[in-house]
């Protein structure tokens, strides 16, 4: 099999599809993350109850959900460091669960 590159083998292990994949999921685990610090910050400025936190407390949910799943998609399966560091609230993991 010849390679796109001349000078190249097939098998140097220059794999230009994967790299751009990676680089993506990379991308999108960057946008995540910062959906997710955007929404924390939103929330710890709110003052007040009612159908505002609560809108705020869903939000911050479904930006957490979906930055885990990213993270997951990236290969790591476990959270528990980014809960603390980021201080995810209880009130937001418990929004967490099957939708």
């Amino acid at each position: 099999m010849s390679s796109m590159w001349p000078g190249l083998p097939a098998d140097s292990g220059l794999d230009l599809l994967g790299h751009e994949i990676l680089a993506e999921k990379a991308a999108a685990l960057g946008r995540a993350g910062a959906k997710v610090e955007t929404t924390l910050a939103r929330l710890q400025e709110h003052v007040g109850d009612g159908e505002g936190r609560e809108a705020l407390l869903k939000a911050t949910a479904d930006a957490v959900h979906a930055y885990f799943i990213q993270r997951e998609l990236c290969g790591f399966r476990r959270h528990d460091s980014v809960i603390r560091e980021l201080a995810i609230p209880r009130a937001v993991l418990v929004r967490l669960g099957a939708r």
